[in-house]
């Protein structure tokens, strides 16, 4: 017995394989199927932070760099301590929805750090405080030997007006500032996660995911010898140097071919690049006359 497939079940089966295509791979480069990084990382500490979706977007910049514990310091809109997560926050943390659910919730900035080890405290004006100034590529290579050693580190993010306070600071072993253009020097709360997660995962995960894919092997210099030799010959036929000049055009044209470091395919593309201009035109004049031969 045949069954036929109606064109709803059609649908249906087309949306449900959409749906396993989007749990597999949630946003550009997202891969579901790959395991997630899950090495000892500084906690992310973010000190009355005001909007949920701030919050999202922070939880979203975590995932990226392998950062999964977040902590919060007295929410201005308040966070469940219970199922389900504030208004926004799941859709700007698009699918980092695993560091939102865990969050721990705490009254103060020195209850958030109390069982950690070192802390480091984010801000973007001078302070007059007596601490190291760090910028993050500078501290996260300590950052790994204490966490590497067993230390817990944390990292103090303030709030998205005022930053934190001076007193917060000063609960903290150094501060961490970023480079940036001192006419604007304002970033957003998850800019700030973001650039400390980067500088943190190049740190310890410095590889990028993929590097060029080229399969071919380079050249060997009999192939771009020859390659040499072809095109120069075609070009003295065609009248291309100027007298007395060919010796040193051919060795300009040579320098020119060198720097592209050809690959074996790439030096038989240019090859065959050089050859069908050659050769085009000639079969296109033995076509042409083919062609007018037998219409007489």
């Amino acid at each position: 017995m045949s069954l036929s497939i109606t064109p709803a079940v059609r649908d249906v089966m087309q949306a449900s394989s959409q749906r396993q295509d989007l749990i597999s791979m949630t946003g550009s480069g997202t891969d579901r199927t790959r395991p997630a990084v899950q090495a000892p990382a500084p906690v992310v500490i973010l000190v009355e932070p005001q909007l949920a979706e701030n919050i999202g977007m922070c939880a979203r910049a975590m995932a990226n760099f392998g950062l999964s514990e977040m902590r919060l310091v007295a929410p201005r809109d308040g966070w469940p301590s219970g199922g389900g997560l504030k208004k926004g926050a799941t859709a700007a943390a698009s699918g980092a929805t695993h560091i939102l659910e865990n969050a721990r919730l705490f009254d103060s900035a020195a209850e958030a750090i109390a069982d950690l080890n070192h802390v480091l405290a984010t801000t973007a004006r001078e302070r007059g405080q007596m601490k190291r100034v760090l910028t993050p590529a500078e501290a996260m290579p300590e950052v790994a030997g204490r966490i590497g050693s067993g230390e817990r580190v944390g990292i103090l993010f303030g709030r998205e007006r005022i930053g934190l306070t001076n007193e917060e600071i000063s609960l903290a072993d150094a501060i961490l500032t970023f480079p940036v253009n001192p006419a604007f020097a304002s970033l957003n709360l998850a800019q700030a996660v973001l650039l400390n997660g980067y500088e943190w995962f190049k740190t310890t995960h410095g590889e990028p995911p993929f590097r060029e894919n080229n399969p071919s092997p380079p050249a060997k210099r009999e192939m771009i010898l020859s390659m040499f030799d072809y095109l120069e010959a075609e070009l003295d036929l065609c009248g291309f140097f100027p007298p007395g000049k060919k010796p040193v055009m051919t060795a300009n044209l040579r320098d020119v071919l060198h720097r592209l470091d050809m690959t074996e395919q790439e030096a038989r593309t240019l090859r065959g690049v050089f050859k069908s201009l050659v050769e085009g035109p000639k079969k296109a004049r033995l076509l042409a006359r083919q062609a007018g031969e037998a219409e007489e």
